[in-house]
């Protein structure tokens, strides 16, 4: 039997979808919002990393019900933040999680549908643990 307490300690897992899964992933999610998610990620990118330059991009299923996407490889992105003065360094897996923090947040004052403002929130839920959590929740401070 579960208790709030072991739930509590129970790290939450990441999962990279499979090639078959990714068409199925951002409907499971977000339904008839998942273009406008998807769009918004890029965007957001494109604005916080000026070298991004488009490319494959990794999703990622959280056992905590969250998502996000990231871009694929080892590449180490500068990510800098005109509305927080955050200027900095990290990883493609980090950037991506930042990218979709912004770009839920974003979204979830435009979109009346939970479902974006919860997904936020389990992503940040994730990214609080996250190998390079300082600098992501600087980045989106």
């Amino acid at each position: 039997m579960n208790t709030s307490t072991d739930l509590m300690s129970q790290s939450i897992q990441a999962r990279r979808v499979a090639e078959a899964e990714r068409l199925e992933m951002l409907p499971r999610h977000f339904g008839r919002h998942m273009l406008t998610v998807e769009d918004a990620v890029y965007t957001f990118m494109r604005r916080l990393a000026p070298q991004y330059a488009g490319g494959y991009w990794n999703f990622i299923e959280l056992s905590n019900g969250g998502v996000y996407l990231a871009p694929h490889g080892e590449t180490i992105f500068r990510i800098d933040v005109e509305g927080n003065g955050f200027s900095g360094e990290m990883s493609a897996d980090a950037a991506g999680i930042t990218a979709c923090l912004f770009a839920l947040s974003h979204l979830s004052f435009q979109i009346a549908d939970e479902c974006i403002a919860d997904h936020f929130h389990y992503l940040r839920e994730f990214a609080l643990s996250h190998a390079e959590a300082g600098t992501i929740l600087a980045a989106i401070d």
